[in-house]
């Protein structure tokens, strides 16, 4: 056994013990065939930089339910690695690069890729330094990374497939289009914000001079590129003109007024300009009517040469300048400030043009379908909490197709080639073998390409006679946020179907956004982040992983907070004290923790063991459910109250006695139940429980591979439950007069016990030794027909009254005296309050806060006095 120090310190318990754990291979498979799998592949993070606290919640909830899985006995596997990130990472390469007055252009693709391997190098290093202070179980020997070998091979086989069943095409549509970073987005890459804009009113002549329509724009910089005005077909006010031509202004070329059902008539004028290559609605109505596209824009965000004069200027500084050639032309009609929503770019941050562009695109709804289909089966994914679900479907029935390409050089690269004599398009998993005369497309995948194939391409897949993809595949559990269904989760789910016909993972356990104290999202430009490492070395890896799981319930967000952190050190140091208690009072040839002699309990053993039968089936029950917060509070309970409190004190009267033979006992029993704590604890708090598990008599080497607790049926005794309730309530309830008389418990005091029911007066009498020490009376009236004295403090609990005379406890006389005093001073009190509200004009002028402020002193002071006269009454009574 090893000395513990006296106060639990996290920074001692925790050094060096990961890499002993590592050193000895404990967070591999078991390998027991027998044994039922459990896998969990992590959320790979991306290697942008540190993990935040979301990623410490994600790995805290994942570790604990493989902690808990291996201790059951389950062959778990936790499969670690990252996510390349390519817009991501590629952005925070560039970035640093402009410091150093360096460009990617500049350095040619090759240069630049090997800048952004180093960076990945150097922040891979940093994350699973983060993983191991947060203790994560990791089997770092199957690690990936989304541009391996192994992953890119699936990635290729992919994306050919697909190809090859029609469902990745490639052609020109209207996408999202990031101008910094010059990159095609997805939807679910661009985030709406309220900008302050205008619609600006301009008059579009009739081509024969008769006139002129009012057109509305937010965007006039895009007119260059109209090749339309349209009307709701039917539109009364407009049937005259619908045929007829119109002059661009600023331009000349002539457009006509056509109708389709896109216009909504209700809407503004009613008269909608088409520009084809830069609004996703214009570019359906084009299509409609074969109307030309005209691409008005560069890649970086400035016009064209189709803008004329404008050519060169950035989108908005265009804007600016045909604003007022349009007013000085007599072309504008007004401006109308408007505040409306606005995509950007998740990444750069820059507001996002929709823009036509040639890129490759998965056709989504046969996948999508497939989903749904599923969802309706018996190997559906399960989400916890089961609404989510709906997140799924909704999005899974209102799919677009996806833009997969992106003009980055980070990534995996588009696995196509076109012929450079005969235009010709080849899609292989390998180039062609004459690859002289073929150039690859320049574009790589969008990162959750490679990531939506993350639970089985991380074990081996396609080789599907892959052992780890045999044996491990589907995984269990996928933990995450919320705020990921969409990006994430959902293509897990369509890719797992289409390529392996089964579900991706059986259940998605899904968590919040960690909030700061005020309840904001964590963000840099609110600079309220916080680093979990810096969490880590004040309070300790097992307080946060406490904190993280008992922060909320599932699905629900929750805020960082420092004093609920200290708490959990705090419970920390009272397990740490606890261990530290029972280790100390066992003989020095303890053995390790073994079944206890049921037949030998007394009340106190009986009640004890029956709450950790509880607590184990509870704790068991609720990890399995992702209760995690639950699960806590069951712990909690009975660690702090059951056992801390009440077991270890009332086990001190033995411990502390001449009956040897009682004491051994007691020693089995607290070394049993210490025993099974810390397994109960450990998936939650590996470090600290190691550290305990191994400082008391043990077998094996690590309790990581202890076996779980279970419940014993020769433990249930809910009849002792019962009775070590009552005898707890009227500990309880003296202990409580006590405090309020101010009698210490040194002193010996009258008590006087009222039974509802006779039957529990063997609780009192069977257990007189406790009754003793904790209530330590001078005289003890036990019965049913007690007659209360006049002058007493009295408590009422399940099954019985409790009266403390105050005769002995008190001199009258002087209580008095004391209670005049208090009676003037609240009685001047009460005076000035009431002076103080009628006067008119502090009730005419304060704040109300004040106002109500004062009125609360006065029905306060009110309320003690009424207290104080009705204690001085009882006491003129008993004299």
């Amino acid at each position: 056994m090893t000395d513990l120090a006296p106060k639990y310190n996290p920074n001692e318990v925790e050094k060096g013990r990961y890499q002993e754990w590592l050193d000895e291979d404990l967070f591999k498979p078991s390998g027991d065939k027998k044994a039922h799998p459990y896998s969990i592949v992590i959320p790979p993070p991306n290697v942008t930089g540190k993990l935040h606290l979301g990623h410490a919640w994600d790995t805290a909830i994942q570790d604990t339910l493989i902690r808990f899985k291996r201790m059951e006995g389950y062959d778990t596997l936790y499969l670690p690695g990252m996510d390349h990130a390519g817009i991501a990472t590629q952005a925070k390469v560039e970035a640093k690069l402009r410091k150093q007055g360096k460009d990617r252009h500049q350095m040619g693709r090759e240069a630049f890729v090997k800048q952004v391997w180093d960076w990945k190098d150097e922040y891979a290093n940093i994350i699973k330094g983060q993983w191991a202070k947060m203790g994560l179980s990791l089997d770092y020997s199957r690690e990936r990374f989304t541009l391996d070998k192994g992953l890119s091979k699936a990635v290729r086989k992919v994306f050919v497939q697909l190809y090859n069943e029609g469902l990745i095409y490639r052609g020109e549509y209207i996408i999202n289009w990031d101008p910094e970073l010059q990159t095609a987005l997805s939807d679910i890459e661009v985030i709406h914000k309220d900008d302050k804009g205008a619609f600006y009113h301009v008059k579009y002549p009739f081509a024969d001079g008769s006139g002129f329509v009012e057109i509305a724009t937010t965007r006039p910089e895009t007119m260059f590129g109209d090749t339309a005005v349209a009307v709701a077909p039917g539109d009364e006010r407009y049937k005259d003109i619908v045929g007829k031509e119109l002059v661009l202004p600023l331009v000349g070329r002539h457009i006509p007024i056509i109708e389709d059902q896109h216009v909504d008539p209700e809407f503004g004028t009613g008269l909608v300009k088409i520009t084809p290559a830069h609004d996703p609605n214009d570019f359906q109505v084009g299509n409609r009517h074969n109307l030309e596209r005209i691409n008005v824009m560069n890649d970086d965000g400035t016009m064209n040469e189709e803008a004329g004069k404008y050519a060169g200027m950035d989108r908005f500084e265009a804007r600016e300048a045909l604003v007022k050639d349009l007013k000085k032309e007599g072309y504008l009609i007004k401006v109308e400030p408007i505040v409306h929503s606005v995509g950007h770019s998740e990444r750069s941050g820059v507001q996002v043009e929709p823009r036509l562009s040639k890129q490759w695109f998965v056709k989504m709804k046969p996948l999508a379908e497939e989903v749904l289909k599923n969802q309706k089966t018996d190997g559906k994914v399960n989400f916890v909490p089961e609404r989510f679900e709906g997140t799924l479907n909704h999005w899974m029935e209102d799919v677009h197709d996806w833009v997969i390409s992106r003009q980055l050089w980070w990534g995996h690269r588009i696995p196509a080639w076109y012929n450079k004599k005969t235009g010709e398009t080849y899609v292989g998993e390998e180039a062609p073998k004459d690859i002289e005369n073929w150039e690859q497309d320049p574009d790589v995948l969008d990162t959750w390409f490679s990531s939506a194939l993350w639970p089985f391409s991380t074990l081996g897949w396609p080789d599907t006679d892959n052992p780890d993809f045999k044996r491990y595949f589907p995984t269990n559990t996928l933990v995450t946020g919320y705020d990921i269904i969409f990006f994430w989760v959902s293509r897990m789910i369509f890719q797992g179907l289409h390529f392996t016909k089964k579900r991706p993972f059986k259940d998605v356990v899904l968590h919040g956004l960690m909030r700061d104290e005020q309840g904001r999202k964590m963000s840099k430009s609110l600079g309220n982040g916080v680093d979990p490492m810096d969490v880590v070395d004040k309070y300790g890896a097992d307080a946060l992983r406490w904190f993280l799981l008992n922060g909320t319930a599932p699905g629900q967000d929750t805020r960082y907070d420092p004093k609920k952190l200290a708490a959990a050190w705090n419970f920390i140091n009272k397990i740490w004290n606890a261990s530290r208690f029972v280790i100390m009072n066992l003989p020095e040839d303890a053995k390790p923790a073994h079944m206890p002699d049921t037949t030998q309990f007394d009340l106190a053993d009986s009640w004890i063991f029956d709450r950790l039968n509880h607590t184990v089936s509870e704790v068991t029950r609720l990890f399995d459910e992702y209760k995690f917060g639950e699960a806590g509070r069951e712990l909690y309970n009975f660690i702090w109250n059951d056992f801390c409190d009440w077991y270890i004190e009332i086990s001190k009267v033995a411990l502390n006695g001449d009956d040897e033979e009682l004491k051994a006992r007691k020693q089995e029993n607290l070394i049993w139940i210490l025993d099974q704590i810390l397994r109960l604890m450990h998936p939650i708090m590996p470090f600290v429980t190691e550290k305990l598990w191994l400082s008391m008599p043990h077998e094996g080497k690590s309790i990581m591979t202890a076996k779980y607790p279970e419940t014993h049926a020769e433990f249930e005794n809910k009849q002792a439950d019962n009775d070590m309730a009552f005898l707890i309530e009227v500990i309880k309830a003296v202990r409580n007069i006590r405090m309020e008389v101010n009698a210490p418990m040194s002193s010996q005091i009258d008590i006087m016990i009222q039974l509802d029911d006779e039957a529990n007066r063997h609780i009192l009498d069977d257990n007189f030794e406790y009754v003793e020490n904790f209530l330590h009376p001078k005289d003890l009236q036990v019965a049913a027909d007690i007659e209360a004295p006049k002058l007493a403090k009295t408590a009422v609990i399940p099954g019985a009254q409790i009266f403390v005379p105050l005769t002995e406890l008190v001199n009258v006389d002087d209580e008095l005296k004391k209670m005049e005093k208090e009676e003037k001073r609240l009685e001047e009190e009460v005076q000035r309050a009431e002076k103080k509200l009628a006067n008119q004009g502090f009730v005419a002028h304060a704040p109300e806060a004040v106002v109500n402020k004062e009125k609360e002193k006065k029905a306060d002071y009110e309320s003690q006095l009424a207290g104080v006269r009705e204690r001085m009454k009882e006491l003129k009574e008993s004299k």
